[in-house]
């Protein structure tokens, strides 16, 4: 990614996560993430699921299929700043150790809502991008 795509995602709060089964069947949910430079990370975490979280269906997507997208986007009522990044890559799931510890780490310093949660043992969604393609409207300024 760009450096202008990088603040955007940076400073993005929600993003989509695409998942498909074996057979294609699609999943979209939202996702709270960090970016490291590298890859983007989203935890398993403590908000109330009606599932454990290895039967999640996006847990058991990945693991059948684990080509993934990923859309941070910014709706706003003038059409000049709109913008959105695609993220298409490989998801993996981290198990506890130093990747998934760093993940959480970050996870929490940029979510509060994270900082109380038990997540040292909870699962982290690793997503590796492949290709990133996006579009920034002509009327959005960083900075």
């Amino acid at each position: 990614m760009d450096e202008r795509e990088t603040v955007l995602v940076q400073n993005a709060r929600v993003a989509r996560f695409a998942t498909a089964d074996s057979s294609g069947a699609p999943h979209l949910i939202p996702i709270c993430f960090v970016y490291d430079g590298a890859a983007f990370y989203s935890v398993l975490d403590q908000k109330p699921k009606r599932t454990s979280v290895t039967r999640l269906r996006r847990v058991r997507n990945i693991l059948e299929n684990p080509k993934v997208a990923l859309v941070i986007d910014s709706y706003e009522e003038d059409w000049s700043r709109l913008w959105y990044i695609l993220v298409t890559g490989t998801a993996t799931l981290l198990e506890p150790g130093k990747e998934q510890s760093e993940a959480v780490a970050m996870l929490r310093e940029k979510y509060a809502q994270y900082r109380d949660m038990d997540l040292e043992y909870a699962p982290v969604i690793k997503i590796e991008p492949d290709k990133v393609v996006s579009w920034v409207g002509s009327g959005l300024a960083l900075g």
